[in-house]
């Protein structure tokens, strides 16, 4: 393969970022783009030199010069679609969350054959902090793993316009800050400890938005905006998850691995990092020492997503996070909403 002919369905802001890091790839080349708002996605052709232009993501399915597809559309539309894409034989990046529920991604598993499928949840394993904190986990510098706590609050210090009406739209996105957030949390997590934790149970509470701040939001919103959940694994390994927008607290964002020699502070996002390690020492107590420290630019991260996806296609293997690993983080975010709904622990097996 020498040009790979790629096509962008969804012209809104992540469907632009795809176009720019696509084209920053000497193997690729934007060869259409399709959205329901004709208008837009026209303007966005005429901007980016994109040859084609079509007015469903069907249509540029059926397109059989073009090899690979981006799905970067509300979560609802993304399975029939990603379906009708691996049918013709394409390979297929889609954005997160994976799916609307962890029955889509079996579909989806079902369906891929020898195509290439991957999801965009992998972002933040691409800053070189994560890359860091993943080294030194794997070296066992911090022991055997007891606890990963990672908090997430994202007050709004003033009124901004609402976000787009799917994005808290529970049959739109399948859910709210979990599904847009929390996907991007459960694959840091579980990425930076090298996917050898099997997640078994969950015990979650989820709220939506406070009254106070009710006209915030889009009108009709019905999705959660703060949830907390406690996933315990196979090995006693447990994860404690809170993620949160539009909540009266002070702004929050740490993730703190602990194992049983040590444990590592870091945050899954940030423009500068500096991550710290702390080693137990059995004469001295605990000694931190810097990890890493340095600026993690969130443009480079999105481009490393968007090439590992096409020279995966390129190499004929799966990307980073490959629909296995999604199905897991799926699993595990529908485990937390059946837990919130019943006020009962949930086994993921069930799920």
């Amino acid at each position: 393969m020498s040009v790979l002919d790629l096509g962008i369905v969804g012209c809104g802001v992540m469907g632009r970022h795809h176009i720019e890091m696509a084209r920053e790839h000497p193997g690729v080349r934007v060869a259409a783009v399709a959205d329901v708002r004709v208008a837009l996605a026209e303007a966005l052709a005429r901007e980016y030199g994109v040859p084609k232009v079509y007015p469903s993501g069907e249509a540029l399915v059926r397109d059989e010069e073009i090899q690979a597809v981006v799905l970067a559309l509300p979560t609802c539309w993304r399975t029939p679609l990603a379906l009708e894409a691996l049918a013709s034989g394409k390979d297929v990046l889609i954005e997160k969350p994976i799916a609307m529920n962890a029955d889509e991604v079996r579909r989806l598993i079902a369906a891929r054959g020898r195509n290439v499928v991957g999801c965009c949840s992998s972002r933040p394993l691409f800053d070189p902090s994560a890359k860091a904190v993943a080294t030194s986990v794997a070296s066992g510098e911090i022991g055997r793993l007891r606890l990963v706590h990672a908090r997430a609050m994202m007050p709004l210090r003033a009124k901004e316009p609402p976000p787009p009406a799917w994005r808290l739209k529970r049959d739109v996105n399948g859910g709210g800050i979990l599904m847009n957030w929390g996907c991007y949390d459960l694959d840091f997590i579980l990425g930076v400890t090298g996917w050898v934790l099997e997640p078994r149970t969950v015990f979650a509470v989820a709220w939506g938005v406070p009254d106070v701040y009710a006209s915030w939001v889009a009108p009709g919103s019905d999705a959660e905006t703060h949830f907390a959940a406690l996933i315990k694994c196979a090995g006693g390994e447990t994860i404690y998850l809170e993620r949160a927008e539009y909540v009266p607290s002070a702004p929050a964002d740490s993730v703190h691995l602990i194992g049983d020699r040590g444990s590592i502070h870091c945050r899954m996002v940030a423009p500068h990092q500096t991550v710290v390690i702390e080693k137990a020492d059995p004469e001295r107590g605990l000694l931190p020492e810097t990890l890493w420290e340095g600026d993690c630019d969130g443009r480079a991260r999105n481009m490393a997503m968007v090439r590992d996806f096409i020279e995966a296609v390129m190499e004929r293997r799966q990307p980073q996070t490959s629909l296995e690993r999604a199905l897991v983080i799926q699993r595990i975010s529908d485990a937390i909403y059946r837990s919130a709904e019943s006020s009962m622990a949930i086994s993921i097996e069930d799920v």
